[in-house]
């Protein structure tokens, strides 16, 4: 396991070799297994096999038992068998910024017209 840091973004744990993992349905109605190759706070990258089409929301079951630990994950990208994802808490978060902005944006222009 070794620390590297993206371009941009947070900080991301690296798995040398990749760990297995599995990634299911929102609904609960499919699992597959896949490999986790890094994770940071906002999201991972998952390696899997065959195709991913039409999937933009699911849960990453990071471990199994009674107590499992899981994300939530939109897809971010794919590119061959490998996939970006970012937690729901992060997308989240960076909508509500994104609203944030907008609504600022629109008290300026507000502030900008005659009464």
């Amino acid at each position: 396991m070794t620390t590297t840091e993206r371009r941009k973004g947070a900080p991301r744990i690296k798995f040398e070799p990749p760990i297995p993992a599995h990634f299911m349905a929102i609904d609960g109605t499919w699992r597959r297994a896949c490999h986790l190759v890094d994770i940071s706070d906002s999201g991972a990258q998952l390696q899997f096999e065959g195709l991913v089409a039409g999937i933009t929301e699911f849960f990453l079951i990071l471990t199994e038992g009674a107590h499992p630990a899981f994300r939530r994950c939109k897809l971010v990208w794919v590119n061959g068998d490998r996939m970006g994802v970012q937690f729901e808490k992060a997308a989240a978060a960076a909508a509500a910024q994104k609203r944030k902005r907008g609504g600022a944006d629109r008290a300026r222009v507000g502030a900008a017209l005659p009464s």
